[in-house]
Order: C-alpha cells, then sequence, then structure tokens
C-alpha cells in the first residue's frame, strides 16, 4: 500500500506535468491571431488549465499540512517539499499574469480575513465619534477593494463558463453527429 507521502509526490508530479503543458499552450498562443474564435478558445483552454493547477497545488498544501503522523517525513523533507510547492504556486501566477488572470494570486485573500466582533470591539474602544467615523470609512474603503476583486473574480468565472459552454456545445454536436 502506498503511503500519502508517495501520493503527495505523484499529485505534484502530476501538478507539474500540467504546469508544464499550460506552459506549452502559452508558447503555442504567438502562432494565434491576434483575435478571434480560435484564440478565444485557446486563451480559455489555458485559463482553464490554470485555474485546475491552481486547485490542485491549494489540494498539494493541504495534503502536505495533513501527512499523518504515522508515515512522518523529515523536517528537511517537509521544507523541500515546501520549497517545490512554492516554486510551482509561483510558476502558476506567472502563467496566471501572462494572462491577466490577476485575480489567481488573490484567491485565498478574496473575502478577507475572520474578523471577529471582539477583534472590531478592541478596535474602537476609546474613539470618539471623529475616530468611529474615520474607522467607518476606512472598513467601507476595505469593502470596496474586496467588491473589486470580487468583480474580477466573477469575470473571470464568467469567461470559464463561456469555455464549458463551448466545450459543452461542441460535445453535444459530436454526440448528435454519432
Amino acid at each position: 500500500m502506498a503511503s500519502s507521502s508517495d501520493s503527495w509526490m505523484r499529485e505534484f508530479s502530476e501538478a507539474s506535468k500540467l504546469a508544464d503543458d499550460i506552459n506549452g499552450m502559452i508558447s503555442e498562443r504567438s502562432s494565434f491571431p491576434p483575435s478571434g474564435p480560435e484564440t478565444q478558445r485557446h486563451s480559455s483552454a489555458i485559463r482553464r488549465k490554470i485555474t485546475i493547477l491552481g486547485t490542485r497545488l491549494d489540494s498539494l498544501q493541504s495534503l502536505l499540512s495533513k501527512l499523518p503522523s504515522k508515515q512522518p517525513i523529515t523536517e528537511k523533507e517537509m521544507h523541500r517539499r515546501q520549497d517545490m510547492l512554492a516554486n510551482l504556486k509561483s510558476k502558476a501566477n506567472q502563467m496566471a499574469s501572462t494572462l491577466n488572470m490577476s485575480n489567481f494570486a488573490n484567491r485565498d485573500s478574496l473575502i478577507g480575513p475572520d474578523k471577529k466582533p471582539a477583534d472590531v470591539m478592541s478596535r474602537t474602544t476609546g474613539l470618539d465619534n471623529h475616530g468611529l467615523v474615520g474607522f467607518q470609512r476606512q472598513i467601507m474603503k476595505e469593502q470596496d477593494e474586496g467588491l473589486e476583486k470580487l468583480e474580477e473574480t466573477v469575470l473571470s468565472t464568467k469567461h470559464i463558463a463561456l469555455a464549458v459552454n463551448e466545450e459543452l456545445s461542441l460535445h453535444t454536436r459530436l454526440i448528435v453527429c454519432f
């Protein structure tokens, strides 16, 4: 039976292959015309694969933090894997920035940190009316920034949904032909 450590390396290897595939697709992009349906389809496919890679990287991070105590790995091996994962994340972020997928790198910070009521209360303690208004403006500014990030994410999701729709339409046409 394979250990979860081996499964982590296998998953990492698959994610690396996917990243290499994406890199190849990005290189192929230069052979396409600057615009047109074929170019859009190719870009959508790249975006879809980058999103899949991001999900796999999140899964790898989760697996790395939850390695079972039955199969302990050395601290050196843990740091090596964390470095491997960080390098692959950096590569994925670079590929995403090539396609202007700015929200990809900010996925974790989209909703923002969990603010507890006690934290907000401690920040407002001792503020006068003027200070409270300033604090409220600061919170509203943070919410506006969060909404802008959410808008970017929704637009990216829209592009992915359109690509999936295109793919489904193609499959439907292929099924109907046979």
